[in-house]
């Protein structure tokens, strides 16, 4: 038998033998796993949009009507008259102060607030009111009172007495049209007068003051009051 290896192809075998070695080192390698693998995160799922309940805006109050008289009418003269003999008087400025002190002299009359109804009223309501506010307090009574809307301010008379003094006196007559919370209780919380409900009130009230830069600077002030 010839053992010759001169026609063997060696060089297949030592390629054969490094393609194992190979193979066999490189699954060494792959099939270990190196250090500590991070476990997987779980994935948060997106928040959820918070339910929002829209609220509606408060509607805003209405706007307060200003009934002022012409000029050619009786009323309108005689306002006329008293910016002449008021200076920086108008009819305008006078309905806008009109609600300003409706408001202080209805919220000091519910408080029993003496020292603005002083400055707000005539001396002779002022008595009035004063009796009033005493009598409601001896017998354990309060009012509650708040305005929630003025609606309509209207000047419904006017007159000037140039006999009273050296000054003359103006009185303006005005409607005052609102809505209010207006309720009596006892002392025990039971309802002696009004309502516990929003309830429309239509008001007179008379305001003077004696006119002209010599004047005692008192101002306008609630001369007399009625219901419409």
């Amino acid at each position: 038998m010839n053992f010759s290896f001169g026609h063997f192809p060696l060089d297949l075998i030592v390629l054969g033998l490094v393609a194992v070695f190979l193979v066999l080192r490189l699954r060494s390698i792959l099939g270990r796993r190196v250090g500590a693998e991070p476990a997987p995160r779980p994935v948060a799922p997106p928040p959820m949009a918070a339910n929002v309940v829209e609220q509606k805006p408060e509607p805003p109050p209405p706007a307060i009507t200003y009934d002022i008289p012409a000029p050619d009418t009786r009323v309108g003269g005689v306002l006329a008259r008293i910016g002449v003999l008021q200076p920086g008087f108008t009819p305008q400025d006078f309905a806008k102060g009109t609600e300003s002190a409706f408001r202080q002299i209805v919220g000091a009359y519910a408080a029993g607030d003496l020292n603005v109804l002083r400055q707000r009223l005539t001396a002779a309501t002022f008595t009035a009111f004063e009796a009033a506010i005493q009598s409601r307090q001896q017998a354990g009574e309060v009012l509650r009172s708040e305005i929630r809307d003025i609606t309509d301010i209207a000047i419904i008379g006017a007159d000037i007495d140039e006999t009273a003094g050296p000054s003359p006196l103006a009185r303006i007559e005005v409607r005052i049209v609102s809505d209010q919370v207006s309720l009596t209780v006892d002392s025990n919380g039971q309802p002696v007068a009004g309502v516990d409900a929003v309830t429309e009130f239509s008001d007179l009230w008379t305001f003077e003051r004696l006119l002209g830069v010599n004047a005692d600077g008192a101002g306008w002030r609630l001369g007399a009051s009625r219901s419409a």
